[in-house]
């Protein structure tokens, strides 16, 4: 029976790369493809990192009912998961694993029950996570303070998710994800 593997936390904490690390030690599982609105970042190609959409384009798929869940996160910024991804991933047999948003995860998790595991990833605290996002030197100033302030009302969602894994040293959250992950595929 295929599974849903669900990490949602606020941008920074390291979902990403403890997404990226489940893929590479745990077979068997299928990442799916998240749509958005927002313009690729350098280095990102489309199809393969996202489904790259206009606002325009997401809002007509909404209006098809084609996602499972979405949800626009500023103005004209969108973000969700196409029906059909899961679809691909299911028909190939793998599990399914999320790279979601806080409130995309909760929406999908609410639909799947205990066919999903919903991980949220913590970051060590609020200055290490605005560190974070300095680092990555992808947002303005502003664009950080904005991604911050919705950080902080995310972190009040933790304890609606099944686990939580603070990533504060990456080597012992990337052991805790993949011993977590893998107890409840073999369930």
């Amino acid at each position: 029976m295929s599974k849903l593997l669900i990490f949602s936390a606020p941008s920074g904490a390291g979902k990403t790369t403890l997404v990226k690390a489940m893929l590479e030690q745990i077979s068997g599982i299928s990442f799916s493809i998240s749509a958005t609105s927002r313009k690729p970042r350098e280095g990102e190609i489309n199809g393969k990192d996202y489904h790259f959409l206009t606002a325009k384009e997401f809002k007509q798929r909404v209006a098809e009912d084609a996602f499972l869940e979405w949800e626009e996160v500023y103005e004209n910024l969108f973000y969700g998961t196409l029906k059909s991804e899961v679809d691909r991933i299911w028909a190939a047999g793998e599990h399914v694993i999320f790279d979601v948003d806080v409130v995309g995860g909760l929406n999908i998790k609410k639909q799947y029950g205990n066919k999903a595991l919903a991980v949220f990833v913590r970051p060590p605290s609020v200055d290490a996570l605005r560190k974070r996002l300095i680092g990555r030197d992808t947002d303005s100033t502003e664009a950080i303070e904005m991604r911050i302030a919705k950080a902080e009302e995310e972190m009040k969602y933790a304890s609606d998710f099944d686990i939580q894994i603070t990533n504060d040293v990456l080597e012992i959250a990337i052991i805790k994800t993949v011993s977590t992950v893998s107890v409840f595929l073999e369930a």
